[in-house]
């Protein structure tokens, strides 16, 4: 199942970790198993939240998503989002940027830093709003209670994370941006800064709303249907579900395109916090990208999910440190290595605190842990 499930993920992993060391060396080959190890973990809760909603889709509607919806998310928004956000950025064409980067690899180096201010400011932007509305609001299950109680109790301030996410940005211009590093040198890239951050503040909330337009567009035909079918049960008649079926599978349809566009945006964005060359990026993005799509196909054909409820914490802070290192970046250069390496250090410590978290939830009912089975079996 597993491997059936993942093997076209494995045989891309292997060919683009192997393509990417023999075309650009050892270094090409580290960032792009970074960028694939963090797209994976920033997505993991893609994977889940598709998953779910798919469950609800007939056959036809599954297969429409994950063929369509596979061909939008890696190609899209892994592949050609980059490359557009560069071009915009260093106000060339797109199809110029690319040959830019094969042709004249040092020309297009010093395009993409002096666009870095605005990249970064406008990235940093969208993933603090992540961060802050995930920290800012109440959960019933706490990664770092320490942490996360008073946060949650502050985030009871209505539109407390804008705020806070403007005031960044303010101090990021009036101290980064005044020196901001570019190919001349540093210069003042203040104004840059701030139409750029506030570019993608615009852009984080109208993804949002977007989402809850299609959520509560989804709500409201799921619930038409089900006045339907009580309706026609009442009366004594059968109704075809076909049509009302199909209009809610396509409000879901809709509804998961823009989540995962949404869910896409942080490991595009957050990419350019670890590396500005887009061959690296897309080939790291797209492997990940397969991973998300088949850890999806699993969730939904195995019908059952570890529950590794601190690792969604644990995407989310590493989304706030690459924000704050993206910001950071405006004037101070930082190695990709250690940028990659902050994000997989915090998911991976949630994993392993969800691990010990299962393990000691069933020893307290006295039974063994489901997704530790070598050592049910050995007896440790």
């Amino acid at each position: 199942m597993v491997l059936k499930t993942f093997g076209w993920s494995f045989a891309i992993t292997a060919l683009g970790l192997a393509f990417a060391a023999w075309q650009w060396g050892w270094e090409a080959f580290g960032v792009v198993l970074i960028l694939s190890i963090l797209e994976i973990s920033l997505s993991f809760d893609n994977a889940v939240v598709n998953a779910g909603i798919l469950k609800k889709m007939n056959a036809f509607w599954q297969k429409i998503f994950l063929t369509i919806g596979i061909l939008v998310a890696v190609f899209g928004m892994r592949l050609v989002f980059p490359v557009a956000i560069v071009a915009i950025s260093a106000k060339v064409g797109p199809i110029e940027a690319v040959q830019l980067a094969m042709d004249k690899p040092e020309q297009y180096e010093a395009l993409v830093t002096d666009a870095h201010p605005a990249i970064a400011a406008f990235g940093g932007m969208f993933l603090l709003m992540i961060f802050l509305d995930f920290i800012f609001e109440e959960r019933d299950i706490k990664w770092l209670g320490w942490l996360e109680r008073p946060l949650a109790k502050l985030g009871k301030v209505d539109m407390l994370s804008v705020c806070v996410a403007l005031v960044a940005l303010l101090v990021s211009a009036m101290t980064f941006a005044t020196h901001a590093h570019t190919s001349v040198g540093h210069v003042d890239k203040s104004a840059t800064v701030l139409l750029s951050g506030v570019a993608g503040l615009i852009t984080y909330l109208i993804v949002g709303g977007l989402s809850g337009f299609f959520e509560n567009k989804l709500e409201e035909e799921e619930e038409r249907e089900h006045e339907e079918e009580e309706k026609a049960k009442a009366q004594g008649k059968q109704v075809s579900a076909v049509g009302l079926a199909g209009k809610a599978a396509f409000f879901l349809f809709l509804y998961l395109e823009v989540l995962d566009a949404s869910f896409s945006f942080d490991g595009v964005i957050g990419a350019f916090a670890i590396t500005n060359h887009i061959f690296w990026m897309a080939l790291g993005l797209g492997i990940g990208a397969m991973y998300v799509r088949s850890l999806t196909v699993y969730l939904v054909r195995q019908g059952t999910l570890d529950d590794y409820v601190y690792l969604e914490h644990g995407a989310h802070y590493a989304i706030g440190a690459l924000a704050v290192i993206l910001l950071i970046t405006i004037q101070h250069e930082i190695s990709e290595l250690i940028t990659g390496t902050i994000g997989v250090i915090l998911i991976a410590a949630s994993f392993l605190s969800s691990v010990r978290r299962n393990r000691a939830l069933a020893a307290a009912e006295g039974k063994a842990d489901p997704s530790d089975k070598t050592e049910v079996k050995s007896g440790v």
